[in-house]
């Protein structure tokens, strides 16, 4: 039976559309609408029905829709995830209220997410599933699929890095020394390499005078600054923003309670020497060599007006004036973006520097909440099938003080999120590293909604141990096969192995519905783990946990009875308990050439590290968590 279209503005991007923060793009790329899915599939189990499909050739994402009846009305399916609806590819789980069998499902392709979405699939009514609550899980430690990729690495997120220079603050806690000690923790434990440094040309750092005798640049504090990031072993991704209030075209348009200025410059060609003087200087104090390793993203999110006072065509136009900065210096010198809010603006992009034959050595984009769109069909219909891709920003929430920010909720998030990207991103920031972050105002308490992986005072939050789990996984990729009730989409696996034979594996259950962050029984599964292939020997077995009483440092600001700020006796107590926890005492298995097998309990949020360590390899592992 046909579906019924649609209706027209339903939303795709949820908080453009309630805030009506959209900058409007003001020269639009020609309209690609493709097909809808082929083979749509749609399972239902305990708490969740299954949506799966075969992908569309082109597309970056799609749109799930939901419905009362074969012939509609369809609306997509809105996760309470406050950003982006669109997915990169199935399975998706649809956890929200009204999921049942007595829900239809259509699904549309989105070529770009501002392009006209194609025609809806033909509706598919849920057959029954397992509704058992178990889910089967497979590994073959023989069958190696190659070098397992990390895309939380190469690049993390910052507030400003002017902070690095801040003495006391929130709790009385030192803002630079906690935020150099946060990149060393982040560089250590999750094997970050770089942080995007966050608006270096803002007049916190004192970049740009003109007193009206002519402009002077003065890099002092931005060395200083420099100078502390690349001790603590990471290196920056240069944003070039904001605008200096003597170069603004119009100083008064500010975002925040810093005040930084988000004007286009009055004068383009005095940017473009301000760029150019401030590269020089990087290459002369660090070296040509190690600046050919950093990269200069252009702007941030210039398609929300929160954070750019001009248009589209404006834009581009700083691009170009900060491309040719750049490059007048060194060629071999990074520079892409667009920087945008929900990867908004990249066909424009690629058109505007294909048109003028302008250099864009990688797209840089924002997403939160969701899995990120698949940007390789656009840059492969501009001819640049390879151009890397980074997105510079994303996260569980885009939301200012969102309780699920400091949760065990988000720990299976950040881990489907990594796992979505892998093999298909170069590059998916985590936003950001420390909760020393201000741009609503200083922290009023420790657990406060923060966007850090990290508290302030550097305890680690359960979406930083998913991001640790995810770091121990070993060298190689193995093939794991997973079956059951939620199998693929509720529950999701992640096997690796190291040339010593070590096994790890990572085993999560969660959802995007953040409606259901509390957490509900009738998602809660159980997992039958059997790993085969091993060598035969010895091995111990660690388990350690993720979930709302493991390896969850919020419960153990709850029993100190939720003090704004801990005393002295309150942060040592923090701090003793700050670690990824085990499930179960470690244990001694025997392989003899048949499977090793593990049955537990994962309810949601919930997120397991199993690992198999062979007995010529525990000693050197003894004090890996």
């Amino acid at each position: 039976m046909p579906t019924e279209p649609v209706a027209a503005g339903s939303a795709r991007i949820a908080w453009f559309e309630t805030l009506g923060a959209q900058t409007e793009r003001d020269r639009p790329a020609p309209p690609i609408s493709l097909p809808p899915p082929d083979d749509v599939r749609v399972t239902s189990g305990r708490g969740q029905v299954t949506i799966d499909w075969a992908p569309v050739d082109g597309a970056a994402g799609y749109l799930v829709h939901r419905g009362a009846a074969a012939g509609g009305p369809f609306q997509p399916i809105d996760q309470e995830t406050g950003d982006v609806l669109a997915v990169p590819h199935g399975p998706y789980v649809d956890t929200t209220d009204g999921a049942d069998g007595d829900a239809w499902y259509a699904i549309s392709s989105l070529a770009t997410i501002e392009a006209d979405r194609g025609p809806l699939s033909a509706a598919v009514a849920p057959t029954v599933g397992p509704a058992d609550g178990a889910v089967a899980i497979g590994v073959d430690a023989s069958q190696g699929l190659g070098r397992l990729a990390r895309p939380w690495r190469p690049i993390i997120g910052s507030e400003h890095l002017a902070l690095l220079l801040r003495g006391s603050g929130p709790g009385g806690r030192d803002v630079g020394s906690e935020l150099a000690e946060a990149f060393r923790i982040v560089r250590a434990e999750l094997g970050v390499e770089a942080v995007r440094a966050h608006a270096v040309l803002d007049d916190s750092l004192g970049v740009y005078h003109d007193s009206g005798d002519g402009p002077t640049h003065d890099f002092t504090k931005i060395d200083v600054v420099m100078d502390r990031l690349l001790d603590t072993g990471l290196r920056p991704i240069v944003e070039l923003s904001y605008m200096p209030r003597d170069l603004a075209c119009d100083p008064t348009a500010t975002t925040f309670d810093y005040a930084g200025i988000i004007s286009p410059p009055r004068d383009h060609e005095r940017w473009t020497a301000l760029v150019a003087d401030l590269v020089a200087h990087l290459a002369e104090r660090y070296g040509r060599d190690e600046l050919r390793t950093w990269a200069f993203e252009v702007w941030n999110e210039p398609n929300l007006g929160l954070f750019w006072a001009g248009t589209e065509s404006d834009y581009l136009r700083l691009y170009e004036a900060s491309v040719r900065g750049v490059k007048s210096v060194d060629p071999g010198f990074r520079v892409g973006g667009p920087a945008t809010a929900a990867a908004g603006w990249i066909d424009d992009l690629l058109a505007h520097c294909r048109a003028n034959d302008l250099p864009l050595d990688f797209i840089s984009t924002h997403m939160y909440a969701m899995p990120p769109l698949d940007l390789r069909p656009i840059v492969a219909r501009f001819g640049r099938p390879d151009l890397p891709l980074w997105w510079t920003e994303w996260g569980v929430s885009s939301r200012h003080g969102a309780p699920i920010n400091d949760s065990a909720w988000a720990a299976p998030l950040v881990a489907r999120g990594m796992r979505s990207a892998a093999g298909r991103i170069d590059a998916l920031a985590y936003w950001v590293a420390s909760d020393h972050f201000v741009e609503l105002g200083e922290a009023r308490s420790l657990f406060h909604g923060g966007f850090g992986l990290l508290t302030i005072g550097n305890l680690r939050k359960p979406r930083f141990w998913a991001l640790a789990i995810l770091e121990r996984l070993g060298r190689d990729e193995l093939r794991t096969e997973l079956d059951g009730d939620g199998a693929g989409s509720l529950v999701e696996a992640w096997a690796s192995r190291d040339p010593d034979g070590r096994v790890a594996v990572a085993i999560w259950n969660g959802t995007i519905d953040q409606s259901k962050a509390g957490g509900v029984p009738a998602l809660d599964r159980r997992v039958n783990l059997e790993i085969t292939g091993l060598r035969p020997g010895r091995y111990t077995l660690r388990h350690h946990r993720v979930d709302g009483a493991h390896s969850n440092i919020v419960r153990a600001w709850e029993r100190l009875g939720r003090p704004d700020w801990p005393d002295d006796d309150g942060w040592a107590a923090l701090h003793a308990v700050d670690r990824l926890e085990a499930l179960e005492a470690p244990r001694e298995v025997l392989v003899d050439g048949g499977p090793v097998a593990l049955g537990f309990d994962l309810p949601i949020p919930a997120i397991s590290l199993v690992e198999l360590v062979p007995e010529n390899d525990r000693d050197e592992r003894a004090g890996r968590p």
